[in-house]
């Protein structure tokens, strides 16, 4: 059987661990062409020693260290890329920073400008650098990774759930926005997994309870498939 996303080559931001590691496993496992960027290239090497190991070295991924919150990043990322491989065909944005939670009024002002710069800024960026990529291969897939805490509202989440809010708002507007076209965007809610995000926001919570990075590697790889029609939706996995 032809591998779901063989050939397709798939930028993963915040891939050196977590979610962002287990998609790139995935989509490696699928045929892609993972391209990875994280602030540490230490996670990035142990995710591209896995996928080596998982295909006896018949696969393996390009690192890139990057930090997406400078304001040049995503277009320096854009411009390897394109000088690589000529072309991408899948981005799933997934980096993203918790920051301190507690009182919204008790929040320091350098820590909110950063959270949403990564969460938030980073992604426009994003989108502002890779669109015309995007739409210019045959089937262009872009997937934001979003969370229940913008949706919600809730209390002392502070500049996360403000910078997810603004993400998902963000994410189905470039939606709308291409809904003619033969790109597809769409956002994955992952829900409570198994992560050291979760762990650091719920410290006394039972992490065997949640769902493994690993879990959702379907929902993404469906997204991320030549033959997905859908489009401008939230994929909320609860």
């Amino acid at each position: 059987m032809r591998a779901r996303l063989d050939g397709r080559v798939a930028l993963i931001t915040g891939a050196s661990r977590g979610i962002g590691a287990a998609i790139a496993r995935r989509f490696a496992g699928e045929g892609a062409r993972p391209v990875l960027a994280a602030r540490s290239v230490g996670g990035l090497e142990e995710v591209d020693d896995a996928i080596r190991a998982a295909s006896g070295g018949a696969r393996s991924a390009t690192l890139v260290e990057v930090d997406l919150a400078e304001a040049s990043a995503a277009d320096r990322l854009a411009a390897a890329i394109a000088e690589r491989f000529g072309r991408l065909d899948i981005l799933v944005a997934n980096a993203a920073q918790l920051g301190t939670l507690g009182p919204m009024h008790q929040i320091d002002p350098g820590e909110w400008d950063r959270v949403l710069a990564v969460n938030l800024g980073a992604n426009f960026r994003l989108i502002r650098a890779f669109d015309p990529a995007l739409r210019a291969v045959e089937a262009g897939r872009a997937i934001f990774v979003g969370s229940g805490a913008g949706r919600l509202a809730l209390p002392y989440w502070g500049s996360y759930a403000v910078s997810k809010a603004g993400l998902e708002t963000m994410a189905l507007a470039w939606a709308a926005e291409t809904a003619r076209t033969r790109l597809r965007v769409n956002m994955v809610d992952p829900g409570g997994t198994r992560t050291a995000m979760r762990a650091a926001a719920f410290p006394g919570e039972d992490p065997a309870s949640l769902k493994p990075p690993d879990a959702l590697g379907d929902v993404f790889v469906d997204l991320a498939a030549a033959d997905c029609a859908r489009h401008g939706e939230v994929v909320r996995c609860y």
